[in-house]
């Protein structure tokens, strides 16, 4: 990185740095992911020692769709550490590492050939520990909620012991199982409302597809520059560019962890198949059904003040007082002109949805919304379903 500093001299030096570092960062994720992949492919676990090793990194891992069930994290003190640390001999002929207290090889010839390992001297690593403590923080408050800390100033057998207990146990939830809900229905059904409502009773993630599609825009990311096009032209976005940010999102970890709830995707049988085909399987799905009339007295009457963005409708919610009311505007989108539209593409589609979920529970969403989400509630906790 100096040499390319002193060769290049940008004009940026500090920026030209943080873009190296994060290229590494990038290469070596790279690597890990392939080869734990490829473990995952085979069905098999994997245990990973030594990365990462700050934030930036546990995040890339994340992107990458590396999630680990469990973290254990072994702790003792400075002292305790540095004095391990300086007993620590090396063998040069087979490379095994010993120790002067802990491990010392009974075999003479061994013993006359060990050397002392190389950057482990007081100074050095209490270096080093700074460094761990300064990064390792911000990386146990990613992994907080699947984190076990251990005491490592024991006998090994009973850190062993411990850590093998931990992996052997699975988190548990407010759900009964980790969910991954799908709500499914005509516009104004409540879908958003009942998300919402499923999100913060089971402390799960709210994933609406297009509220992702926004965010995507507006963090300017690379997947965000290809959507900004379709959203000024107001041209649909290509599903594959969908399905892209849904299972990057999908797989992060608190996805994987607490579980989801998706609405907005997928909205025909092919989203669907792609969608199943991505391993985006849901274990629970809902079809909110509402009479088109209902669904026009819903949306048609939606209005929003442009001073304080405080939304109100002509039925359930009337504007307080008549100046708020005289300034009152309908977004576009609720015209009944395009409300129609939407229903007559949504009914287009449900039925080869309907059939594609064919375990899906159906609700009567012309009701109170709590009676809605109490009856959803119910489908929820009984047993996963099983396909014959």
């Amino acid at each position: 990185m100096l040499e390319g500093l002193l060769i290049h001299k940008p004009d940026e030096p500090i920026e030209y740095m943080i873009s190296h570092l994060k290229q590494d960062n990038d290469h070596e994720t790279l690597e890990l992911t392939k080869e734990v992949k490829a473990f995952q492919e085979r069905g098999q676990g994997w245990i990973l020692e030594g990365f990462p090793e700050n934030r930036d990194q546990a995040w890339m891992l994340q992107s990458a769709g590396i999630t680990p069930r469990h973290v254990v994290v072994l702790y003792a003190p400075d002292t305790v550490l540095i004095e391990r640390n300086l007993g620590k001999r090396i063998d040069p002929s087979t490379k095994e590492v010993y120790h002067t207290t802990f491990d010392w090889p009974s075999d003479p010839l061994v013993q006359q050939r060990l050397v002392e390992a190389e950057g482990i001297s007081e100074q050095e690593t209490a270096k080093h520990l700074l460094e761990y403590h300064r990064n390792f923080p911000r990386v146990f408050q990613i992994y907080q909620q699947i984190l076990k800390s251990i005491n490592a100033d024991q006998p090994c057998a009973d850190v062993f012991s411990q850590a093998l207990t931990y992996v052997q146990t699975w988190r548990r939830s407010a759900a009964p199982f980790t969910p991954r809900i799908l709500f499914c229905g005509p516009p104004g059904s409540g879908k958003s409302l009942q998300a919402a409502l499923i999100a913060q009773k089971y402390s799960i993630v709210n994933i609406c597809c297009g509220q992702l599609l926004k965010e995507a825009v507006a963090d300017k990311t690379k997947l965000g520059e290809l959507i900004k096009p379709y959203f000024d032209s107001g041209w649909p976005v290509p599903d594959n560019i969908v399905l892209k940010l849904l299972t990057d999102r999908l797989n992060r970890l608190d996805c994987m962890t607490d579980g989801w709830v998706l609405h907005g995707f997928p909205k025909d049988l092919d989203q669907a198949e792609q969608m199943e085909r991505a391993g985006i399987i849901p274990n629970r799905i809902f079809f909110l059904n509402l009479p088109s009339e209902s669904v026009m007295e819903r949306l048609a009457q939606r209005m929003i003040d442009p001073v304080t963005g405080e939304r109100y409708h002509a039925m359930y919610k009337p504007a307080p007082l008549p100046d708020v009311q005289a300034r009152l505007t309908q977004n576009p989108k609720d015209t009944e002109e395009n409300i129609r539209i939407c229903l007559e593409t949504y009914y287009r589609h449900a039925g080869n949805l309907e059939e594609f979920y064919g375990d899906a529970f159906y609700i009567n969403a012309d009701q109170d919304p709590y009676v809605v989400f109490e009856y959803i509630e119910s489908c929820i906790v009984k047993p996963l379903p099983h396909k014959s």
